[in-house]
C-alpha cells in the first residue's frame, strides 16, 4: 500500500481547485450566512485539548439558538449535558474553534472557525433562556473565517432523503458502561431507564 506523504504526491491525486473557490472564503458573515444560523437547530464543534487531539461535539437547541451578535461575533448558549465538559475545557487551553451548521433538509453545510471564549455574565445568561432556565455559560466565539460546503457529500450519502434511512439504532448507555466495568449486568436496564427520562424531563 502506497502511502501519501507529501502535498505534491497529494495532488497528483486529487487536482487543483478552481480559481474561483478561494473567492467564496470570507472573514465575515455574510447576509445568507446569517440567515442560515438563524435556521439551524444544530452545528458541531470542532476544539483540539492540550496534547493536541482533536474532538467535536454537537450542539442543538431551537432553530436560531446561536445568536449573531455582529457579521464577526457569534453567542452560543451551554445547556446541561454529561458535565465532563471536555469541549470547554479544550476551549480554556486553546481558543481556536470550528464549527459546522446543518439545516435539515438543505445539502449545503455553513463552516465557521474563529476564537472563541467562555463567559458566565448572569444578564447575558438570561438572553438564553429556555425551556425554564438560562443558559449555564455563553460562548462567544470571533469568526475568523466563513464559507459554506458543497452539498456533495449529503447527496451522496442521501442524509435527508428517509426512505433511505436505516433502521433506528437504540444505543444502551447502560451496556457501554456496563462494558467497562462501571456497571452490573443487573443494573443496566435501570440506567437506561433513566436516561430515557431525562431526555423527557431534563433538556
Amino acid at each position: 500500500m502506497a502511502r501519501i506523504a507529501d502535498i505534491e504526491h497529494l495532488r497528483r491525486l486529487i487536482g487543483e481547485p478552481s480559481p474561483q473557490v478561494a473567492h467564496k472564503m470570507h472573514r465575515r458573515l455574510t447576509a445568507t450566512a446569517r440567515d442560515y444560523i438563524a435556521r439551524s437547530p444544530l452545528f458541531l464543534l470542532g476544539t483540539v485539548d492540550a496534547t493536541g487531539q482533536p474532538m467535536v461535539s454537537p450542539k442543538g437547541d431551537p432553530a436560531g439558538f446561536v445568536h449573531v451578535e455582529d457579521d464577526t461575533t457569534l453567542l452560543v448558549p451551554e445547556r446541561k449535558g454529561n458535565k465532563l465538559v471536555f469541549t470547554l475545557t479544550n476551549v480554556l487551553g486553546n481558543p481556536r474553534v470550528a464549527l459546522i451548521f446543518l439545516m435539515p433538509g438543505t445539502d449545503e453545510t455553513l463552516r465557521v472557525e474563529g476564537e472563541a471564549e467562555l463567559l458566565d455574565d448572569p444578564a447575558l445568561c438570561e438572553r438564553f433562556f429556555e425551556r425554564g432556565r438560562p443558559a449555564l455559560l455563553v460562548m462567544r466565539i470571533r469568526v475568523t473565517n466563513c464559507y459554506f460546503h458543497c452539498a456533495k457529500a449529503f447527496l451522496r450519502g442521501s442524509l435527508w432523503q428517509p426512505e433511505t434511512w436505516p433502521e433506528r439504532l437504540r444505543v444502551s448507555f447502560g451496556a457501554e458502561i456496563a462494558a467497562n466495568g462501571g456497571l452490573g449486568k443487573d443494573e443496566v436496564a435501570a440506567f437506561d431507564e433513566a436516561v430515557q427520562g431525562r431526555y423527557r424531563t431534563d433538556l
